[in-house]
Parts: C-alpha cells; sequence; structure tokens
C-alpha cells in the first residue's frame, strides 16, 4: 500500500511529522524520504540550523526578528542537505501558520525545492492563494506541482479550508486529523483535550465523512501513532495513511542534539505534561525545569516569532519565550530547554535507525 499526495507517490503510507525547532530538518527529513516514506522538513527557527552560521545579526546568542529567526538562507540549505540523500523523492515541508511571515516563509519553501507544504497551527484559509501566486510568479503548474497539506483537529475544520482552497482553484491533496495524543501544540482547548469527542478516533471518523464530501484526497492519522496496531486501527476506521514525530526524532538521523535525545529518552509517562504556550494553544512537552517553575514574567522578544505572541506579551503571560526555549532545547540546555514530546515517548529508551523503524511499521 503506497500513499499518493498530489501528483506525488510515496512507496509506505508513512509520513515523519514536522518538528521544530532543529528535530527534522536535512538529515532527517532527507532519510525518511529515502527509505521510501515521507519525510518533513520544519521551517520553524530555521536561524538556528548549523550554530545560525546564516543568520545576519544575533543578540544574546539567538536570532534576531522574524527574517533570522525563519532563515530563508538556511531553509535552502537545509533543503539541499535533504536532497544529497534523497534525490528526487518527494519532500514536504511544516510551515505553522501562526510563525511572523508565514506567506514569507511558504514562497521560501517553494523557492527551496518543497515538493508539499504542511501547515497547522491555525486555518490555513490563505494557504492555497500563496501557492497558487507563487508558482505562477516562477513557472510551475499551478495545480500540480506544489500539493498542499493542512493538518486539521476536526471535520469542521476541513470544511472551512476546504471552502476558501477552493476558491483559488484548489483543495487539499491530502489532510492530517491530528488528534490530542500528539507532540508540541495541540488543536483543542486544555479542558477539552481528553474528552471521547476529541479523540483521534472519534476526529478521524469526523473528518473521513468530511472529506468524502470534497474528493478522495488522503487522510493521515497523527497523534500518539507508535506501532503497527495502531496503524491498523487507525486504517480501519478510514485512515490512508498515518504520521509520526516523536519515533522519528529518537532516531540517530535526527537533527536534534544528543542532549535533546537524551531528555526524551529518560522521560518515564509522569514526565509527560500539558503546558499553556504563547502560540494560544496548549502544548505536550517534558517537565523539565522551564516547565516545573512558570509564572509570570518579563520577557525580551528577540525573535519576534509567532503572531499570536504579539512581541512577547503571551510569553510574559505563560512565564517563556517559545523560540528561546525551543532553541534551547535543541542545543539540549536542561534548565531552559522546552523539550516537546508525544504522549508514548515513555515506550521507548533506546535510539533507532529510521530504517528499522520504517520496516517494522511497513
Amino acid at each position: 500500500m503506497s500513499l499518493k499526495i498530489g501528483k506525488y507517490e510515496i512507496k509506505y503510507p508513512i509520513v515523519q511529522g514536522g518538528m521544530g525547532v532543529g528535530v527534522s530538518w536535512g538529515n532527517l527529513a532527507g532519510t525518511v524520504s529515502k527509505a521510501g516514506a515521507l519525510g518533513t522538513i520544519s521551517s520553524v527557527g530555521t536561524g538556528y540550523y548549523d550554530d545560525c552560521r546564516f543568520v545576519t545579526k544575533l543578540v544574546e546568542d539567538r536570532p534576531l526578528g522574524s527574517d533570522n529567526t525563519h532563515s530563508r538562507e538556511a531553509l535552502i540549505e537545509i533543503f539541499k542537505k535533504a536532497r544529497k540523500i534523497c534525490g528526487d523523492a518527494p519532500l514536504a515541508c511544516n510551515i505553522l501558520h501562526a510563525i511572523t511571515d508565514y506567506k514569507r516563509v511558504v514562497q521560501d519553501a517553494i523557492d527551496a525545492g518543497a515538493n508539499i507544504i504542511v501547515t497547522g497551527a491555525g486555518l490555513p484559509t490563505d494557504l492555497a492563494k500563496i501557492v497558487v501566486e507563487k508558482c505562477q510568479e516562477v513557472g510551475k503548474d499551478i495545480t500540480k506541482d506544489v500539493a498542499i497539506v493542512p493538518i486539521v483537529s476536526s471535520g469542521k475544520a476541513l470544511k472551512v479550508i476546504a471552502r476558501f482552497w477552493q476558491r483559488a482553484g484548489r483543495l487539499p491533496d491530502a489532510v492530517i486529523v491530528e488528534g490530542p495524543l500528539s507532540g508540541g501544540h495541540q488543536g483543542a482547548k486544555e479542558d477539552e483535550l481528553f474528552k471521547p469527542e476529541h479523540s483521534l478516533e472519534s476526529i478521524l471518523v469526523d473528518v473521513v465523512a468530511e472529506r468524502d464530501k470534497w474528493g478522495d484526497m488522503p487522510v493521515i492519522a497523527a497523534g500518539g501513532i507508535w506501532d503497527k496496531a495502531d496503524i491498523d486501527r487507525m486504517m480501519a476506521l478510514g485512515a490512508d495513511a498515518v504520521q509520526l514525530g516523536t519515533r522519528f526524532a529518537l532516531t540517530y538521523e535526527s537533527d536534534a542534539s544528543d542532549g535533546f535525545k537524551q531528555v526524551l529518552l529518560d522521560a518515564n509517562e509522569d514526565d509527560v505534561k500539558i503546558v499553556k504556550s504563547p502560540v494560544g494553544y496548549p502544548a505536550r512537552a517534558i517537565n523539565t525545569p522551564l516547565i516545573q517553575n512558570l509564572e509570570p514574567r518579563k520577557i525580551k522578544c528577540i525573535s519576534n516569532c509567532i503572531v499570536p505572541c504579539n512581541h512577547g506579551e503571551n510569553a510574559n503571560k505563560v512565564g517563556y519565550c517559545i523560540a528561546d526555549s525551543l532553541g534551547d532545547g535543541m542545543r539540549g540546555r536542561y534548565e531552559n530547554g522546552l523539550f516537546f514530546c508525544g504522549a508514548n515517548v515513555f515506550r521507548t529508551n533506546k535510539l533507532q535507525h529510521v530504517q528499522e523503524i520504517i520496516d517494522e511499521l511497513k
């Protein structure tokens, strides 16, 4: 069984989730695509790539402003690295809708060679229009050359997105439905996360029913997927493919630092917590000193990374800057780092190779 997203054929119905800052960049995404699944490069915080080598200005060891934080030059280099590994195999780019300069980063990803654009953290009603206009500008086929894939947590969200995209002459080429066991930002309010109607099983059925009204684009189930039994269960409910993040983060080929990987490997089930995020959504992370000592505080905005934070206003409320903290996590700085993970991170205490995981799952 393969996966087709737009015109792109993926040998196995397995997608590696986009993980920023610095977890799924060129090495991981390239290796996953080479192995026959779909590798996904995260566009978040690319300024940190290669020890900030592509940043024009740093303040306190951090990229200054959105242009540097979400660096075009670094994203292009990340894609070059992935292409050296996977050749012409399809590559996706995950772009959070909440980031500052969203439109510019989508355009950068197309210039860098992304075959598929994946977007969550909000309703990306403008993505189709951005992609169509960029494809016209650079001479690409506006309906085929760049596939577009939203991440949703309900059939209603897919309906809204599809209506907007249809006006631009596009529909989703696939849809990722993400449940409440995923790592990082969640698609429901904290007090609703674990209600039965928000389980992946429930929202998957809802999204499949809505998909059927629009066409036959594949539905990709995500959030807590770990083994073959999980895949079989999702397929039985109507999924065409699955997405995994944490398992691929814990590979030798993952771009994350050894320190980042060790924090996840050492985690037990009680170490995984839901925290407030400056993005405005609850998020799942390891209960490190940063999380244990959260309180409102004055935080200087250096990166201007996301629109909802409003130059540090939300960071002050929740007690941390998400760009600074993810950057520290990427570098393996335990005391100040933010370490996103899925709910099932405790199920392993060893690293694997990407190929091992795909051989096990396929």
